[in-house]
């Protein structure tokens, strides 16, 4: 039998996320191992007299890694009309990810991978804007559920105990202390290895209460391009991206960018993703981890950046919604951990230390 939260999670996507109406044109992409929440999001598109248009992958990533590894490059650099009209043309977009294998990426070259996101990126602008609106999402799968240490069942259990809250009420409390962020200009993160100072000064930030990401719950802002400054130390957690693990990643900023940066596992990566382009080495994001239901990091970036008593910085594209100006077709969210004598002021102010908010 069909679990019933799979029906939560699918009203949750169709209704509150999207707001579907009637005569939408909407793409349903995902695994096949994601098969039961496709099958429901699509009867629930169709009961709001939606089109659903789906589209399924066989491993469950968004790249068809057999054609990356062996097209001729030239083709990465201008996607097909086929793909990109969809982009164009769809009034919402479902993604949904259920991956067999999370590290399936990693066979394809780093460089592969940045000429095929350069080459859609001018197409795909209307999802960084929500002009097309989109909601992104994971179904349990037992890859991810390996990746997080527990059985297909605990983290079934997990996943939707993180993702079906009470939003209204997340967004309540979580604004809270945004609103303490809108009004500050200098934010520093501090703890052992990591003393970081940058700028919000005229930003507003954006409050991801069951939005385009499920799970929600955090809050997140684009940095002032040039103002970060400083080190941070990404001791507690290994950053995940592109299927490639790096491990004790440390980042030292200058003016904005990143003058220095080491780690002590697949640091050749790290040091590649950073000159991938002219905004890789500066931040397009800080995000402050908010999810009560996510306490453990699982290797899982959707999860973990919402970790409750963290926060994340992303190198590269910055976030229109919320004033960011960085552009770069890297967005890498690395999570840094504050439950263990961290500290988060805010012009001067003490206003989260240790993971407890103060405010």
């Amino acid at each position: 039998m069909t679990d019933p939260r799979v029906e939560q999670y699918a009203k949750l996507l169709v209704e509150q996320c999207l707001d579907v109406q009637p005569g939408w044109q909407v793409v349903v992409s995902g695994g096949v191992l994601a098969r039961p929440l496709i099958e429901v999001v699509g009867k629930l598109l169709g009961q709001r007299g939606a089109y659903a248009i789906q589209r399924l992958s066989l491993t469950g990533q968004s790249i068809n890694v057999p054609w990356a590894q062996e097209a001729p490059h030239e083709l990465f650099d201008n996607p097909p009309e086929i793909e990109t009209h969809v982009f164009k043309k769809a009034d919402a977009w479902v993604g949904i990810e259920a991956p067999e294998n999370t590290r399936e990426l990693a066979g394809v070259d780093p460089e592969v991978l940045g000429r095929i996101q350069a080459g859609l990126r001018p197409h795909v602008e209307r999802v960084f804007t929500y002009d097309l609106k989109w909601v992104g999402c994971q179904f349990p799968t037992p890859a991810l559920a390996q990746d997080a240490g527990m059985s297909l069942a605990e983290f079934e259990d997990f996943l939707y105990g993180a993702c079906l809250l009470d939003w209204e009420a997340e967004r309540e409390r979580m604004s809270r202390y945004a609103e303490r962020f809108d009004a500050a200009d200098e934010v520093r993160i501090a703890a052992d290895g990591t003393d970081l100072t940058l700028s919000l000064a005229g930003r507003k930030g954006f409050v991801d209460a069951g939005g385009a990401n499920i799970p929600g719950g955090e809050f997140f802002y684009s940095p002032l391009e040039d103002s970060t400054s400083g080190t941070i130390a990404f001791t507690e957690f290994p950053a995940v991206y592109g299927g490639r693990e790096v491990k004790g990643i440390r980042l030292e900023f200058e003016q904005g960018k990143v003058v220095d940066a080491s780690a002590e596992a697949n640091e050749d990566f790290l040091i590649e993703m950073l000159d991938l382009d002219d905004g890789s080495r500066r931040l397009g994001e800080l995000g402050i981890g908010c999810n009560p239901r996510i306490t453990q990091h699982m290797k899982n970036t959707l999860f973990d950046e919402k970790i409750d008593g963290t926060v994340h910085v992303a190198l590269g594209n910055g976030l229109p919604e919320v004033g960011g100006e960085n552009v770069s077709q890297l967005h890498w969210d690395i999570v840094k951990d504050l439950r263990e004598g961290g500290r988060i002021e805010l012009d001067g102010e003490l206003v989260q230390e240790g993971g407890k908010w103060l405010i």
